[in-house]
């Protein structure tokens, strides 16, 4: 069994009538993983590299969707009582099952279940060969078609390279959270070799929740690539967060910062925007709109009535650039020339007037090489949360969710910054 390196030892010297207390400092700030694009499935989505077994000496890896929604892990894996050595077959990861009596249990399906009125009723008639307790099956959701099915509960480890925010480290760490072991079926329509959804939100029974360490505290930042030729980056810790070329130049500094709002029965994030503004002049947007954070929709949707004055505002502005055809889910399309298109700043205004700006890079997708689209769609006349900004948007910004102090800060383009997500140096250093 991996036993994972001690994060803080602490020393007590005594000294006469007084006692000095020193604490080592392991060296690292955060753990990370590397970030995947795929573009195999029906839209672009993005998965993160952990390792999830060790066997013959090494670390099996395995490639999980990235959902910041999601209530709590699940993978393909299969659950068995008697986890012997050689008991396992060759092709699986084995998993010891959560009882249907054990509290865990009963809590996961009460308060942390997927919320989807296509769901089955969770039932304690499931037993597996060997001791004949009952099993926990668990509802879990396709993030990508939506469709229901269950998986079974199971005691989960998982494990990650630390780091100093400049590369990755030799050592390790572990983290031991409750998660479900699912079915191939389950991963339909996912993309080629991903095998499970990673939890990434608010709730105690995602990853951030299990990952302990004195040395760093709950912040999870996120830098997702634009390109499938090389991974974008994942950290959980305090930072300081590095990227090439600017070795020396810690990506905090890059940050603004807006709060994370809580929403009822959602574990994800959300902020409040207060207009969006194309070239000094703003679109209707209700003050306080509640704008949703989605690592699982392509796009921005926004609602109609937002959707059509962002639509209208950035017609007149590009009204000199060669229109084409739309191509849906699009509603505006242009021609490309072999200079390429640059077009106005979409900015997002938050609270205390904090702007998130999306550049050329963010909103303009190429979607043939003739034709390139603004990367907004519409998402319907009574669409809720109004406002859901997608990982178009995100990718090559840098993102950090500060669940301390209930913030969230964001770089906009790092390409403006001359560096890009995919810049992290993945150099293994002792």
């Amino acid at each position: 069994m991996f036993i994972p390196q001690l994060f803080v030892i602490i020393l007590v010297v005594i000294t006469g009538a007084h006692e000095t207390i020193a604490v080592y400092d392991p060296g690292f700030t955060s753990v990370l993983a590397p970030v995947y694009k795929h573009t195999d499935a029906t839209n672009p989505l993005f998965s993160v590299q952990i390792m999830t077994s060790y066997v013959n000496m090494q670390f099996q890896h395995s490639y999980f969707l990235i959902d910041i929604d999601a209530p709590f892990i699940w993978h393909e894996c299969m659950v068995q009582w008697n986890i012997y050595p050689g008991s396992c077959p060759s092709n699986n990861t084995c998993k010891s099952p959560v009882s249907c009596e054990d509290y865990e249990c009963t809590d996961v399906r009460t308060s942390y279940s997927y919320k989807n009125p296509s769901c089955l009723p969770e039932t304690n008639s499931s037993t597996l060969p060997g001791w004949g307790f009952c099993t926990c099956p668990v509802n879990v959701v396709n993030p990508v078609t939506g469709s229901c099915s269950q998986a079974l509960l199971n005691w989960d480890d998982f494990t990650t390279n630390t780091s100093d925010g400049r590369n990755p480290f030799n050592g390790f760490m572990g983290a031991y959270p409750f998660a479900a072991c699912a079915p191939s079926s389950s991963f339909e329509s996912f993309p080629a070799n991903v095998t499970g959804v990673m939890a990434f939100s608010s709730s105690p029974y995602a990853l951030p929740a299990n990952l302990y360490g004195a040395s760093f505290k709950n912040i999870l930042a996120l830098c997702f690539p634009s390109k499938t030729s090389a991974p974008g980056v994942l950290f959980y810790g305090t930072g300081p967060y590095y990227l090439l070329p600017q070795s020396n130049v810690d990506v905090r500094s890059y940050l603004s910062y807006t709060p994370l709002l809580k929403q009822q029965d959602s574990f994800g994030y959300f902020i409040s925007v207060n207009g969006i503004v194309i070239k000094k002049r703003s679109i209707n947007v209700p003050a306080n709109t509640t704008t949703k954070l989605s690592t699982i929709d392509p796009y921005t949707t926004l609602r109609t009535d937002i959707y059509n004055g962002v639509i209208r505002r950035f017609s007149m502005v590009t009204k000199r650039l060669p229109s084409a055809k739309p191509i849906a889910p699009f509603g505006l399309c242009y021609t490309t020339s072999t200079n390429g298109l640059r077009v106005p700043d979409i900015d997002f205004i938050l609270q205390d007037g904090k702007k998130w700006s999306v550049s050329t890079a963010n909103s303009m997708k190429q979607v043939t090489n003739e034709v390139a689209c603004l990367a907004f769609v519409d998402g319907g006349a009574t669409s809720e949360p109004p406002i859901v900004i997608g990982t178009f948007q995100f990718e090559d910004n840098f993102l950090q969710f500060n669940l301390e102090n209930s913030t969230f800060g964001f770089s906009s383009s790092l390409l403006r910054k001359k560096t890009s997500c995919a810049n992290f140096n993945f150099t293994l250093t002792d």
